[in-house]
């Protein structure tokens, strides 16, 4: 499965979250560390659902994903 990733950049960090899985975060200093982190944020994420017995959300193909064009060149889009 491949969930919708939105990445957020500030002035000293940067952070993301996945809009299918509520409550699904990562921050770090760079936007490299976040990709790293997110991943396994969303593998944990989804660990936690299925051993708690909730239903594990699909991605949904209709998200919004908002583009900041300075994160573009950055992340190689």
């Amino acid at each position: 499965m491949e969930y919708v990733v939105i990445f957020e950049e500030g002035e000293n960090s940067c952070s993301a979250y996945v809009p299918d899985l509520p409550g699904c975060i990562a921050a770090g200093d760079t936007v490299e560390e976040v990709r790293t982190l997110i991943s396994e944020a969303i593998t944990f994420h989804i660990e936690g659902l299925r051993e708690d017995g909730d239903v594990v959300p699909l991605p949904s193909s209709n998200s919004p994903v908002p583009i900041d064009p300075g994160m573009l060149a950055e992340l190689s889009i």
